[in-house]
């Protein structure tokens, strides 16, 4: 799909379950210590480094794969929002965006977003959301996201994390 230095990015397929499995399980516990503390992470964890069949299904979740085929990233979006199914006309949510620790400001993040914007303008959505972990809203606010509120976001009956809520507008046409 997209060539960048030293990955490529392509459409995610049920196939790539564990392998997204695994990049999950390699970044978030790594990359998101900075910001929980261990007793608010570790059961959110093992909720969140599961691959969703259902985005890996969509046509709208993008991995991205290094020269050797290893997986460094991977990030999508839909229309429904995350946990409630609901649609907003006009309004996209990322979900589920993933960077390899040793792939960090590389770049594989910000094109993966890009394909997920391309997209969603293509389809229509003139706004995106997302849920954004603490450690991570630096990255979607350079992006251009607005922190709309922190709250938390429960995962399952009994397991939240502290998250922030971000939107980002787009102007028709631009």
């Amino acid at each position: 799909m997209i060539a960048s230095s030293g990955f490529r990015l392509r459409l995610a397929t049920p196939a790539d379950a564990v392998e997204v499995g695994r990049l999950l399980e390699e970044s978030y516990p790594a990359l998101m210590a900075s910001a929980y503390d261990e007793a608010a992470l570790a059961p959110a964890l093992s909720l969140m480094t599961k691959a969703n069949p259902a985005l890996l299904r969509s046509g709208t979740y993008y991995v991205a794969a290094a020269p050797a085929g290893l997986l460094v990233g991977c990030g999508g979006w839909t229309l429904e929002q995350p946990g409630t199914g609901a649609v907003e006309a006009r309004v996209a949510h990322l979900r589920h965006f993933a960077t390899h620790p040793d792939w960090t400001r590389r770049g594989v993040g910000r094109a993966i977003y890009r394909q997920c914007e391309a997209a969603a303008r293509s389809a229509g959505v003139l706004a995106l959301e997302c849920y954004s972990s603490l450690n991570a809203e630096k990255f979607y606010a350079a992006l251009g996201f607005a922190r709309i509120r922190e709250f938390d976001a429960e995962l399952r009956p009994g397991v939240a994390l502290r998250s922030v809520l971000m939107r980002r507008e787009f102007i028709a046409g631009a």
